[in-house]
C-alpha cells in the first residue's frame, strides 16, 4: 500500500512538531520546512502540501502559487490563523483547501484523506515503462517488443512493485530493504543488491546499463515512468 508524503510548511516550532508527530502517527511520511525555501525540490516527492501563510521571507500565498505552478495535481491545503474572507478567497484561487487556526486533528486528517482521494486517478490495468508492459492486477510482466512473459520471483515482483508505488521517487536501499522483508536493514547487507541485480538481468534490455531501475550513486534506486 502506497504510504503517502505529505509537505508540511509551518515555521511556528510548537504547532509544526505537534502537527508532524499527529501525521506520521495517521501513517504519512512527512517533509516538515520553516519556511518556503527549497519547498520547490521538495514537490518532487510529495503527494500533498500543508502551507501556512505567515511565514518568514515569502509569504504562503506567494509560495502556494508557485508549488501550484510547478505541479498543478498536487493538492494543497492552506491551514493559517488568518480568519478574513479576502485571505481565505486568495488563498483558495490556487489551493485546494483552506483551514483555519486553531484546529481539530480529526478535522485535519479527514480534509487530508478527502484532498488525497481526489487526486488519486485509478490505476489503469496495464502500465507501459520503456518496453514492459505491467498488468498489475494480473501480476504479470511482458516484453513488449519479444511479447514473452517475465517470470519474476516473489521477492523480484516485490520489490519491482514497490518501485511502481514510487515512480520518480529516489528510494534508500533501507527504504526497500524494510517495505518487502518487513524487518530492519543492516548496514553491509548485499541481500538487495543481489536481488536487483537478478531483477535487473530479467527486465533489463541490457542489465549492464539498465534504463529502468536507475542507480543514484550514493543513495539508492529510481525508476522513472
Amino acid at each position: 500500500m502506497k504510504t503517502f508524503t505529505i509537505l508540511y510548511i509551518e515555521d511556528d516550532q510548537e504547532i509544526g512538531s505537534w502537527s508532524k508527530d499527529f501525521l506520521i502517527g495517521q501513517g504519512y511520511e512527512v517533509i516538515w520546512k520553516s519556511s518556503g525555501h527549497d519547498a520547490e525540490a521538495a514537490m518532487e516527492r510529495c503527494d500533498l502540501v500543508i502551507l501556512d501563510i505567515m511565514l518568514p521571507g515569502l509569504d504562503g500565498f506567494t509560495v502556494g502559487q508557485r508549488l501550484k505552478r510547478i505541479n498543478p495535481d498536487v493538492p494543497i491545503l492552506m491551514l493559517t490563523a488568518r480568519t478574513a474572507i479576502e485571505d481565505k478567497l486568495t488563498g483558495l484561487s490556487f489551493a485546494d483547501d483552506y483551514m483555519t487556526k486553531p484546529f481539530h486533528p480529526d478535522e485535519l486528517a479527514a480534509r487530508i484523506q478527502v484532498l488525497l482521494r481526489r487526486s488519486v486517478t485509478a490505476e489503469p490495468e496495464q502500465l507501459l515503462i520503456r518496453h514492459l508492459i505491467i498488468d498489475r492486477k494480473g501480476s504479470r510482466i511482458w516484453n513488449s517488443e519479444t511479447g514473452e512473459e517475465i517470470v519474476l520471483t516473489g521477492k523480484q515482483f516485490h520489490i519491482f512493485m514497490f518501485f511502481l508505488d514510487h515512480l520518480n521517487h529516489i528510494l534508500t536501499q533501507k527504504q526497500i530493504y524494510e517495505a518487502v522483508w518487513g524487518e530492519p536493514h543492516l548496514n553491509g547487507d548485499k541481500t538487495l543488491t543481489v536481488h536487483i541485480r537478478h531483477l535487473r538481468e530479467k527486465i533489463e534490455l541490457d542489465s549492464g546499463s539498465p534504463q529502468i531501475i536507475e542507480t543514484i550513486r550514493g543513495v539508492g534506486y529510481r525508476v522513472r515512468a
